[in-house]
């Protein structure tokens, strides 16, 4: 395999993979907040936000490969898993390992999510948002062309993307349409209890 080939591959995959975790977290979100409409069922948003988030995965580790194995870098599988331990521009490569290390909990957690529970599952899967930023910026510190117009404007719109969802996050509130009804229901309980 060329130097070249492998050179794009890393960078392509690293783009696609930007994209594609920009759609999880907004995918996730919008599940979060129980979005629906008459042509779009929240089934969707859920089934859509896993299966991206699996063929994020998927392109997230051909990102890893190729730039491993790439003989420029020379990085080695350690430096793949053990942040700021490159030598090849350590700290940002060091802050995309540590992106990866907080997807691969995210991984981890959702598979086990039955036996951890909703609370520490939740509390887990909300690192989704440190994940992102320390990705997009372990691209610009790394990336030879981070700079160039096309990757520049993939960024924004996926910041965009992310920070429109987290924002609308925010000013939604309470997403759980059972929230004041069992609120009422404890204070009765409580107050029976006196």
């Amino acid at each position: 395999m060329s130097n070249s080939l492998l050179w794009y591959t890393t960078r392509g995959a690293g783009a696609i993979t930007l994209v594609l975790l920009t759609a999880v977290v907004v995918l996730g979100v919008l599940s979060s907040l129980r979005a629906q409409s008459d042509s779009w069922p929240r089934f969707l948003t859920a089934g859509l936000h896993r299966n991206l988030a699996l063929m994020t995965l998927v392109f997230l580790a051909l990102h890893i490969s190729t730039a491993v194995v790439d003989p420029f870098t020379d990085l080695g599988w350690v430096a793949a898993v053990i942040p700021f331990s490159s030598y090849y521009r350590t700290f940002w490569l060091g802050l995309g390992v540590i992106a990866f290390e907080l997807l691969v909990a995210l991984v981890v957690t959702s598979l086990l999510r039955n036996v951890i529970g909703l609370k520490a599952w939740r509390a887990v899967h909300w690192m989704t948002y440190a994940s992102w930023p320390v990705a997009v910026i372990h691209g610009f510190g790394t990336g030879t062309d981070s700079w160039s117009a096309w990757l520049i404007a993939i960024t924004i719109i996926c910041g965009a993307a992310v920070g429109a969802s987290a924002l609308y996050r925010l000013i939604a509130g309470p997403t759980d349409p059972l929230a004041a009804p069992r609120t009422d229901f404890r204070a009765a309980v409580q107050k029976r209890d006196l």
